[in-house]
């Protein structure tokens, strides 16, 4: 668990982080070159989980060897599904990252919400219910590496 106390935002006590996958850490269905050694040192820090619909089916390829939970969405209400997953881990511990409609409510629902404007582009709606925005997963993703960067961006 990593406490990131940023001054008139919030204490941050994150445990977790739950990344959208098509659009967001994949392009296509194919997991961005950059992203596959950022996974692998953030999750000495941290319990990774990837939550899809899995459109393309390649998931599981995609992060086979990576230390991190991979949850395929079931229902037929994804936002609901996503922002209920954050609830069940504990919403205070987890920080979540995501571009689509559909992860506007585990944005909203996370201690930290970050909305990634990727090659998908982002959707108002998640953007709007972000506490940041990034223009690229690995920037999003590094920083949590990288604290100070968080703390520069949103304290008051």
């Amino acid at each position: 668990m990593k406490n990131i106390t940023i001054p008139y935002f919030a204490t941050l006590n994150l445990e977790h982080i739950v990344l959208d996958y098509n659009g967001t850490i994949a392009k296509d269905g194919l997991l961005l070159d950059s992203i596959k050694p950022l996974l692998a040192l953030l999750a000495a820090h941290y319990r990774l989980h990837v939550i899809t619909a899995d459109t393309f089916g390649s998931v599981h390829a995609q992060l086979e060897g990576i230390e991190l939970n991979v949850v395929v969405l079931q229902s037929t209400d994804h936002s609901a599904e996503k922002a209920d997953f954050i609830r069940t881990l504990g919403a205070e511990s987890c920080a979540a990252i995501g571009n689509g409609n559909n992860d506007a409510q585990m944005l909203h629902t996370a201690a930290l919400g970050i909305a990634v404007l990727g090659s998908e582009g982002c959707a108002t709606a998640t953007l709007l219910q972000s506490d940041l925005t990034c223009k690229h997963i690995s920037e999003a993703l590094e920083l949590f590496l990288h604290e100070k960067r968080l703390i520069a961006t949103l304290r008051r």
